[in-house]
């Protein structure tokens, strides 16, 4: 290159020659800037450049590119020499790998006690060659048990510690690079020139990293941080034991197929006193222990949520919060924006420290990857509530409308594979999600796939509730059901879907009232009808049978005035708005009728049930099992004097229209055969009342089990039937076993119990 004069411009970016010539002489004052370089001189001069590059695959031995034995300006048949300088150094390399990285420390790590206490072990002197996985759902605070353990490993210069980010290729490569140029790794052979070598490609770089660290004259521990993509690890073959010292790494990912060898240790929630003392810790002016336990549950004790809550609460200054508007404000509105409210103002957010976000991140790697089913599998279940779900519901064929049904599987194990779910066995095979989780998915789901995922989730737990409950033992995937139809219930909003899943819920209702499990049916249909009510309204048909359900759980729960109070309201509205025949009006006729005769009046639930008994007759027809319910009802009402007239003589051969109408086998005509025995009591035919009951509670056991109400119920009235023949001591027994279950079922308070006490006391006084 031939220059002529003095130049004035700048060179920058690698710039070869330096800027405009002014073809005159003068003074040299070229400047050169990020790497540039500026060639003056005065008069005429050759220079020749040589460009010295590393070897890349695919280039001669000689230096020289394959297809040109002289690339001009760039190699010249150069060698590559092992030094390096300042220009060299990977631009992605981290500041540090002697400190954590991680964000907002908590000010005291709470529980833990157990995974720090195996961890320590690991760093007592003469131990190593041992790899520690720390998995979880995101946000459960894993990276603060490993900045704990590495405070404590190197204090007082115990270890010598190293911190990787293993969230992506780059930044593990290049944070490995840091550990084993001289940042912890110490000896081993080579110097400089093989770090760049091994930058380069020349060599293999996890071999060096960890040649260096097996010959380090210091113990160490090594933690490879958010390693949540564990192929990362293994395809680079990373991750290794060494007999010089520990890693620990932390991950969502908790298959123990990833991590052949290493010992895992599962961190999860908190348990709730401690929760409560993270809040306290961050904001210890905001209110009690205990109010600070009601928060934490409500964030599912979640050390991010708790973290971020009490960051908020913490920095009010002008209105400071206290926890129970926090709570109240969670309750109002969008709690996962609100939580986050909680986040440091940093100049770059870190998604991992922000619920509504730290998710996100997988959610997008199952789109990257290939499996975007996972994400609509969690979107679906962000629908439902964060309680045990019945894994069968995930594979009925409704499902199918959002997911192939073939692939649910493989979605399902990439949730729990990334700790988005996990298994739980409580006698039924269940699936849980975190709360905080589900709202965060729920929230950033887009709105133009909400109906579809609301739409599957009702057609799911249609499926999964019985068509027609009927009596039956307890059934615990019941049970399970509940929070979810609720859960769904509170996501909906329009009034078409919140009247289906609304139908679900109260026929949920029923059939956990006819399991025996009256509490759980209150619950749900009390749940329901409130949730409903503002975007159906309080006199929505629907709304008004899952009422008078309630009432008829209020009933069995011994809670009388309660129910009669309600049935009595609802009754009203329904004759009101649709008749006194309608099927739903008479329901709550039949069920408020139950309710006045536990309550003495028995004249007037006498004359509501032959009222709703005949209209039933009209409008279901003689052999519709609610005609035969409400007519088999009246034999347990009815005298000595009113079962001898034409009504209680056609009453007395109900069972046989039962039969004939039902079949044998029906609850209604076990029902009809019960309240028949009762009647033959009444009458004074204690034998033929007696062999009645006896096949009846036989019957009951075999099909309910000993603890079913009614079960219950017939080994009453078979204990009177004894006493009554002069089997008192065979009486005595019965009833005292009916005390014991009652007392242990319904509490020994309950009307029941307390009537079933009463008839003890008799038949022993006697």
């Amino acid at each position: 290159m031939t220059t002529g004069g003095a130049t004035d411009g700048d060179a920058t970016d690698d710039g070869g020659g330096g800027g405009a010539t002014n073809g005159h002489g003068g003074a040299m004052d070229g400047r050169a800037a990020n790497d540039g370089r500026v060639y003056q001189a005065s008069g005429d001069q050759h220079i020749t450049e040589h460009h010295h590059y590393g070897y890349r695959p695919g280039d001669r031995a000689d230096g020289g590119h394959p297809d040109s034995a002289d690339r001009a300006g760039s190699r010249s048949g150069a060698r590559f020499d092992g030094r390096f300088d300042d220009r060299d150094r990977d631009p992605a390399a981290p500041d540090s790998v002697r400190r954590p990285a991680v964000g907002r420390a908590p000010v005291v790590l709470r529980d833990r006690a157990e995974v720090l206490a195996r961890l320590r072990e690991s760093v007592a002197p003469g131990r190593g060659d041992e790899v520690y996985v720390l998995h979880g759902m995101g946000g459960c605070g894993k990276t603060a048990v490993a900045s704990a353990f590495f405070e404590y490993a190197t204090a007082g210069g115990a270890r010598v510690g190293l911190w990787v980010n293993a969230s992506d290729r780059a930044s593990l490569r290049a944070g490995m690079l840091a550990v084993g140029g001289g940042a912890g790794g110490g000896g081993g052979g080579g110097g400089a020139g093989e770090l760049l070598a091994a930058r380069n490609g020349y060599r293999s770089a996890a071999d060096l990293v960890w040649e260096r660290l097996d010959h380090s004259p210091e113990p160490w521990l090594l933690v490879l941080d958010n390693a949540d993509d564990p192929a990362i690890l293994r395809d680079g073959s990373w991750l290794r034991g060494s007999p010089r010292g520990t890693v620990v790494v932390t991950t969502r990912r908790s298959a123990a197929r990833w991590w052949p060898g290493a010992e895992l240790q599962h961190v999860g929630v908190l348990p709730r006193e401690d929760a409560a003392r993270v809040l306290c810790d961050l904001a210890p002016h905001s209110g009690t222990p205990a109010q600070a336990a009601e928060i934490a549950d409500r964030l599912g004790r979640l050390p991010l949520a708790l973290t971020l809550a009490g960051g908020f609460l913490s920095h009010q200054v002008i209105d400071p919060w206290t926890m129970d508007a926090y709570g109240r404000r969670l309750d109002e509105g969008e709690r996962v924006a609100l939580i986050d409210q909680g986040a440091d103002a940093l100049a770059d957010e870190d998604p991992r420290q922000l619920v509504g976000r730290t998710w996100q991140l997988t959610l997008d790697a199952f789109e990257t990857n290939g499996l975007p089913e996972a994400a609509v599998l969690l979107r679906l279940l962000a629908r439902l509530a964060p309680e045990p779900l019945p894994l069968s519901l995930l594979g009925r064929p409704e499902i199918g409308d959002v997911l192939p049904r073939a692939r649910a599987e493989t979605a399902l194990r990439a949730l729990l594979d990334h700790s988005l779910t996990e298994r739980v066995d409580i006698g039924v095979r269940c699936v849980r999600s975190h709360g905080v989780l589900l709202d965060s998915v729920a929230a950033a789901t887009p709105p133009a796939l909400r109906g579809t995922l609301d739409a599957t989730a009702a057609r799911l737990l249609d499926a999964a509730v019985p068509a027609r409950p009927d009596a039956g033992p307890y059934d615990p995937v019941s049970r399970l059901l509940a929070p979810h139809v609720l859960a769904l219930l509170r996501r909906v909003t329009e009034p078409s879907a919140a009247a289906g899943v609304l139908a679900v819920a109260t026929r949920l209702a029923v059939a956990l009232h006819r399991t025996g499990d009256y509490p759980s049916a209150e619950e749900t249909a009390h749940a329901a009808a409130d949730l409903a009510d503002s975007t159906l309204g309080a006199e929505h048909r629907l709304v008004l049978a899952a009422r008078s359900r309630q009432g008829r759980a209020l009933f069995r729960l011994g809670r009388y005035a309660e129910a009669e109070s309600l049935l009595s309201r609802i009754r009203a509205i329904q004759e009101r708005l649709f008749g006194p025949e309608d099927p739903d009006t008479l329901d709550s006729c039949h069920g408020l009728q139950l309710v006045l005769v536990n309550l003495g009046r028995r004249d007037e639930a006498l004359t509501l049930l032959r009222t709703t008994a005949a209209a039933r007759h009209r409008t279901l027809g003689p052999g519709h099992p609610l005609t035969l319910r409400s007519r088999s009802s009246l034999l347990t009402m009815l005298t000595a004097a009113e079962l001898a007239t034409a009504e209680g003589r056609s009453l007395l051969s109900l069972p046989d229209e039962c039969r004939r109408h039902l079949g044998p086998d029906h609850t209604v005509t076990l029902g009809a055969r019960h309240n028949h025995a009762w009647a033959l009591y009444v009458l004074g035919r204690h034998e033929a009342a007696e062999e009645e009951i006896q096949h009846v509670t036989a019957a009951y056991r075999d099909r309910f089990g000993p603890d079913y109400p009614i079960a219950l119920a017939a080994q009453q009235l078979l204990a009177r039937t004894r006493s009554a023949l002069g089997r008192t001591d065979s009486g005595i027994e019965l009833m005292t076993d009916v005390v014991a279950r009652r007392a242990h079922a319904l509490g020994p308070d309950h009307p029941f119990t307390a009537a079933s006490r009463r008839l003890l006391d008799e038949l022993t006084a006697h």
